[in-house]
């Protein structure tokens, strides 16, 4: 409905745009941010600091001065027999006011029969009392505007609710209308209890309906992939170490789906350092036993080539090449790819360059599958016939959240650490600076050990008082001049970045100053130190994920966290880091703090900004929206769809972080 059908003035047309409230339904989805419950009492229990209500008679003309811009306005009411003074700033005004005139004053007893009022109103108390919406506003925006606006696009549209009325009985929801109405006006906190619910259960629905038909659109049929379990069985034996039992789980799971006859759209998601790589490497060693051929997909060519220096390593007898950037031979690879001479081909996004042909593609692979976005993943996937698609991702959510974020995805999930591997002590530095622990540097230094200072910014900046990567480098190597530096940061180019990295892993560099570009990074075995300068700048799971750089090998790593921040809610966040190494633990303490979207990265995820569902806490009206989901898509009720469907942009999901 057009916001023009509620006959709106110009100053209120134009409070709503300053909102970006486009129409009638943006505006009854304009919720408030909180709610305040007005109750009155007698004078006598009235105690100092109380935030009151009450209504009492003018017995003074209102006297108003002026300090510069602000205006103060002072007079006396009666209340329950008392004498009350009230002071009201930048109300001017209300010396207009006759007296003897009834007003409901709001505000905050001071004590001394004196009352600091925040607002005044002609209406009756009546009017006043109970629950009382708040609204975000903008600066010259009143309270009243909104919820007059609300009121009358109540009282003018007609509020469509398609909702089958037996999931209404199902789950004992109100109607639509009246929840619009009881979360702007409610009546008691019940009724506003059941708004909410049958909100929330909208928002989950219109989600799910999109992840579910995605999902149901990606499962299209495809020649089942025939492969031995006893050559799979010699391969798996034949490793240098052990499979852990989620390891094996993990694989099933996914060797499962290859012998489907649908195909394949999973993420395997796991800790630092939990052996996702070698599940992937099994995965692509399958696909070829069934004569496909495997992408596997890395997001730097300097973790390219490592992934294929280990397949190569791991499968002697498979065709395995590395497809990255402009390099001089790969016009001769993508040729022997085109006539099929590969098993498996490893790279970058040089992978799905339109000059590069896969005649029998069967399954793709993409590491740390947030650094891609959907258009990648799918332009890849695209390059061969109903492709199996593995990804994989370091940032791992708890299992449950995990199955209610990727719904259009099977997930398969990696807890814990394969044997020998040492993790890392976590270290609360309360200085932005190295002093207290140079010793424990220089004793590493002098070991032959590599170390990583991370800095929040580049270049330094008037905005961000931080340490920057460029200065640091240069004070560091007036500090350590008998020592090798490297710096690493997302300006220089793809180029210049994989010569540093390259430097590092060969034991070139003895220590690289760098920003998160090694998040993402490859095993340096030998790097075993880290110290993160201005460490409340960062998010705990992009900690984790930093300090995963050191624990890549069998020695324990040490993390160092500076920070000068006094602030004690920061300083309780980057404890979590010093007292476990658990990531999924980790990442959960980060999503109460963060929410999903930012955990995982909102734009490759494709979740919506819920206005008032929460994905973590609701989990009962999660669940019952993601079958009903399912439900309403198996009978393909169009009246339904058309309501709740619309709504979602599913161009702008599938589009996501590109």
């Amino acid at each position: 409905m057009d916001l023009k059908e509620l006959q709106l003035t110009p100053r209120r047309l134009a409070i709503l745009k300053a909102l970006d409230i486009n129409d009638v339904e943006g505006l009854l989805r304009y919720y408030p941010y909180r709610y305040e419950e007005n109750v009155t009492k007698a004078f006598k229990e009235w105690q100092k600091g109380d935030n009151l209500l009450f209504e009492g008679r003018l017995l003074s003309y209102p006297g108003t001065y002026r300090f510069g811009k602000r205006a103060i306005t002072r007079f006396k009411v009666l209340y329950d027999e008392e004498v009350i003074n009230v002071t009201i700033f930048n109300r001017p005004w209300i010396k207009n006011l006759k007296e003897n005139a009834t007003l409901v004053i709001k505000g905050r007893y001071d004590g001394q029969n004196n009352f600091t009022a925040l607002n005044y109103t002609t209406h009756s108390l009546n009017e006043e009392l109970g629950i009382k919406a708040v609204y975000s506003l903008k600066e010259g925006m009143r309270q009243s505007d909104i919820a007059k606006m609300v009121d009358k696009a109540l009282k003018t549209a007609i509020i469509k609710d398609n909702l089958p009325q037996e999931f209404i009985e199902r789950h004992g929801l109100i109607s639509l209308e009246e929840a619009y109405r009881n979360i702007h006006f409610p009546t008691s906190k019940s009724a506003l209890k059941k708004a909410i619910v049958r909100l929330k259960y909208d928002e989950f629905l219109r989600f799910y309906l999109v992840l579910e038909s995605r999902r149901q659109v990606s499962l299209t049929p495809k020649e089942v992939k025939d492969f031995s379990m006893d050559k799979m069985a010699t391969a798996i034996k034949n490793l240098p170490f052990e499979l852990t039992l989620e390891q094996k789980k993990a694989l099933g799971e996914i060797l499962e789906d290859l012998k489907k006859p649908l195909t394949m759209t999973r993420l395997m998601q796991g800790d630092v350092g939990s052996g996702k790589t070698i599940i992937a490497a099994l995965a692509l060693y399958a696909n070829s036993l069934s004569s496909y051929m495997g992408a596997f997909m890395a997001p730097t060519s300097v973790l390219a080539k490592q992934h294929y220096q280990s397949l190569s390593k791991l499968f002697p007898n498979l065709n395995i090449a590395l497809l990255c950037g402009n390099k001089k031979d790969n016009g001769d690879i993508k040729k022997a790819i085109s006539e099929g001479k590969y098993d498996i081909v490893v790279g970058t996004h040089a992978l799905f360059s339109d000059d590069v042909y896969y005649p029998n593609l069967g399954l793709v692979v993409t590491d740390e599958q947030q650094r891609f976005g959907v258009k990648q993943r799918h332009k890849l996937k695209n390059k061969g016939q109903n492709v199996d698609l593995l990804m994989m991702s370091a940032t791992p959510i708890p299992r449950t959240l995990a199955a209610s974020i990727y719904g259009d995805m099977e997930v398969s999930t990696i807890e814990g650490l394969p044997m020998g591997r040492k993790g890392c002590d976590t270290y609360l530095i309360k200085e932005n600076s190295i002093v207290s622990i140079i010793d424990k540097i220089k004793e590493a230094l002098k070991a032959q050990r590599q170390v990583y200072f991370i800095a929040a910014a580049i270049n330094k900046s008037e905005a961000l008082n931080v340490k920057d990567a460029v200065h640091l480098y240069a004070a560091l190597k007036d500090l350590f001049k008998t020592y090798r530096l490297g710096l690493l940061h997302g300006q220089m180019s793809e180029e210049e970045k994989d010569k540093v990295m390259e430097a590092f892993l060969n034991g070139d560099i003895n220590i690289l100053v760098a920003t998160t570009v090694v998040e993402v990074g490859v095993n340096v075995v030998n790097a075993t130190m880290m110290i993160v300068y201005d460490a409340d700048r960062f998010g705990l799971s992009q900690l984790h994920q930093l300090r995963g750089r050191i624990q890549r090998g069998y020695e324990r790593g040490k993390c160092f966290l500076l920070t000068a921040n006094k602030d004690a809610e920061a300083l309780k966040r980057l404890k979590v880091l010093e007292k476990s190494n658990d990531g999924f633990y980790i990442a959960q303490e980060d999503l109460k703090l963060r929410g999903p979207g930012d955990i995982i990265g909102t734009r490759q995820s494709g979740i919506p900004s819920f206005i008032l569902g929460d994905i973590m806490n609701d989990t009962l009206i999660v669940e019952a929206a993601k079958k009903d989901a399912r439900e309403l898509l198996k009978r393909r009720d169009e009246k339904v769809m058309d309501e709740y469907y619309r709504e979602i942009d599913d161009k702008a999901i599938l589009n996501a972080g590109d």
